[in-house]
């Protein structure tokens, strides 16, 4: 048992977990700074030490066995906990977290984010202003990530994020996870004035949306089974890595597709874009702000409790919503 104790150590999992996401031994090796051979023999100390299999041989991939999957799972656990209790230890001595992860959906406003970041770097700095009094107390680092779909709950869940803005209500809360609604997200579905569909005659119907190209923006999931969203079978796809990088697309004509209607509407006024109704009807999502709760004496970090406080204002949700430029009222 002490052996076995001993092989489980945080490299042993952090291995287990990057063979997994990346897929090869190969590949693993490149993102840990190791050679393969070294890889290998790592786990086959692994191996030996838990007397299991943790890999199927016989397979030309990193492919899984049962053994290999439930210690994937509990050691992706293990590790969330780990980072958690460090967290919690520095909160005791001071209340502020020593780091903060904010994953938000790539349609929403990132001029918003910036300025509650702005904000929020203000009262840590002792500077006060309109978001609250002065505070004093070790620095939190900020790590802000931009997730797509499912990407965004996966950040929050995984312990990648400490705070998720944009989720859907659609998938199954774990525990621990705390909600509330963010509002609604109108979509619009666009072409460029010179696409083949700007004359056509409305609402468009999938028969006809079937035969052009549409743009998508890729789902950021790793390990959740990411969402595609109004596209159709046998239907050619541009996919894209942003909602940004969408909207150039439509821009220039090479495909069609459903964009945040505040985002598109600059466009629209301008007449560089052409909307369009569809039989199907555009989304308008509900979504949400989602936390990790924490139980117990030590609660919520202060850091996470002062975004919370922001996204409780209606100017705020309202403005991560709708204003992608200009200042925040």
């Amino acid at each position: 048992m002490p052996e076995r104790r001993h092989a489980l150590t945080p490299e042993a999992l952090v291995m287990m977990d990057t063979i997994a996401r990346t897929g090869s031994f190969a590949a693993a090796a490149r993102e840990l700074g190791k050679v393969p051979s070294a890889l290998t023999y790592s786990v086959r100390q692994l191996e030996d030490a838990l007397d299991v299999l943790l890999f199927d041989r016989s397979s030309r991939q990193a492919q899984l066995t049962a053994a290999g999957t439930e210690l994937l799972h509990e050691g992706r656990r293990l590790l969330q906990e780990m980072d958690a209790v460090a967290n919690r230890v520095q909160r005791v001595a001071s209340g502020w977290e020593t780091q903060l992860t904010i994953s938000m959906d790539d349609a929403l406003s990132f001029p918003t984010l910036f300025e509650l970041v702005q904000a929020f770097c203000a009262v840590r700095s002792g500077a006060g202003g309109k978001s609250g009094p002065a505070e004093d107390g070790p620095a939190t680092r900020l790590r802000l990530r931009s997730d797509v779909l499912a990407g965004t709950w996966e950040a929050l869940v995984s312990g990648q994020a400490d705070l998720a803005i944009g989720v859907s209500d659609q998938f199954a809360n774990p525990g621990g996870i705390e909600r509330a609604p963010l509002g609604e997200l109108p979509f619009v579905f666009c072409v460029a004035p010179h696409h083949p569909l700007a004359p056509a005659a409305e609402p468009l119907t999938d028969a006809q949306l079937v035969h052009h190209r549409a743009v998508a923006v890729a789902d950021t999931a790793q390990r959740l089974a990411p969402l595609t969203v109004n596209l159709l079978p046998g239907q050619d796809v541009l996919t894209v890595p942003t909602m940004r990088a969408k909207l150039e697309a439509l821009l220039r004509g090479l495909g069609c597709g459903y964009v945040p209607e505040p985002l598109a509407r600059p466009h629209l006024e301008a007449g560089h874009m052409v909307a369009k109704t569809t039989a199907r009807g555009g989304p308008s999502p509900v979504l949400h702000y989602a936390w990790r709760a924490e139980r117990g004496p030590l609660g919520l970090g202060r850091a996470l409790q002062w975004w919370l406080a922001q996204l409780e204002r209606p100017a705020t949700r309202r403005a991560l919503l709708e204003r992608h430029a200009g200042p925040l009222n």
